[in-house]
């Protein structure tokens, strides 16, 4: 009777999502920088697991892609940069975007140990990760800051962060954009550090969270709970060096504990908490991308991209209060 009683006891917790049940969805990262912290710390310190979720990350490279895992129904969260779920908004897609923990770009330009200032850049070759994404966009912000012509520099598509530094010691390039720890591993290799992207005066949010609209409309309590979880882990990684690292050492598969230290003193102070979108970078950053698709009217109105509902809540309950 006993053994009976307790097997129903089981069954109902897991179907009342009980502190037995775990949920099972996905999210996706785009690379293996040191901003893309949030969320591994979400599932490494344990935080997803906490809020009710069995969650898979999966590495995705790009935004496009992304957004693609998204709409295939692959992932039902991503942590990207919001060109390309900007562009798909535009053209009527189903997605939405509801956090952001990073509103400045996380890179520095590093260059060849001979250019010495931004304007040494004219008629050299500049290595992105890819075109539309925002790697090409921090650095034609950064050429139009400094009045370089985009014309007189070459952008080349010259893949992960490793390649290009592997480009650089080669002189196949004259320049990239990196972020911790590849940024101190260049600078190691005599590589001049020419500027910190973080610095220019446009607001850009480089890490949002996004979901299909759709998905946000059946199942706000998910994504709720997703928030708190990755708010959580924000906070978590800000405050506390020792977590910080210990993610860091296991994602990074970084042995080199300076390398680990130098990012997490980089990252720690740039991140958002609360995770909120800076509302003129994102206005900002879809100006930039409306301009690049030919006759688009973009309604500034961030409503139709942004959905800040459920961090309001968030606050309005006290969770986000440092505690």
């Amino acid at each position: 009777m006993f053994k009976k009683s307790a097997l129903l006891i089981l069954f109902w917790l897991a179907l009342s999502g009980g502190p037995l049940a775990q949920e099972r969805y996905a999210a996706s990262y785009g690379g293996f920088a040191g901003y893309q912290v949030p969320l591994w710390a979400a599932k490494d310190l344990g935080l997803l697991s906490k809020y009710g979720f069995n969650m898979d990350l999966v590495f995705v490279p790009g935004a496009a892609r992304g957004v693609q895992a998204l709409l295939s129904g692959s992932t039902q969260f991503a942590q990207i940069d919001p060109t390309s779920p900007l562009s798909a908004m535009l053209q009527g897609v189903d997605l939405i975007i509801v956090a952001g923990s990073l509103n400045k770009f996380p890179f520095s330009l590093v260059a060849q140990k001979e250019i010495r200032k931004p304007e040494d850049l004219v008629g050299k070759k500049i290595g992105i990760v890819s075109f539309g994404g925002s790697n090409e966009l921090s650095v034609v912000l950064a050429l139009e800051e400094w009045n370089i012509p985009r014309q007189s520099v070459t952008l080349l598509a010259s893949g992960s962060a490793a390649n290009r530094l592997i480009a650089l010691s080669n002189k196949a390039i004259d320049a990239t954009v990196l972020a911790p720890p590849e940024t101190g591993e260049a600078a190691r290799m005599g590589m001049n550090v020419l500027a910190h992207m973080s610095d220019l005066k446009a607001s850009f949010p480089m890490n949002v969270i996004v979901v299909r609209r759709s998905f946000l409309e059946k199942n706000r309590g998910v994504v709720k709970r997703f928030l708190r979880a990755y708010s959580e882990a924000i906070y978590q990684f800000m405050t506390s060096r020792e977590r910080g690292l210990a993610v860091y050492g296991q994602r990074l598969k970084q042995q080199n504990p300076q390398a680990l230290e130098e990012t997490y003193q980089y990252f720690a102070p740039k991140f958002s908490f609360p995770p909120r979108v800076s509302q003129e970078g994102l206005r900002y950053t879809l100006e930039l991308v409306a301009r690049r698709t030919p006759g688009t009217k973009v309604d500034m109105s961030l409503d139709r991209f942004l959905d800040e509902g459920i961090m309001n809540e968030l606050e309005k309950e006290g969770f986000l209060r440092l505690r």
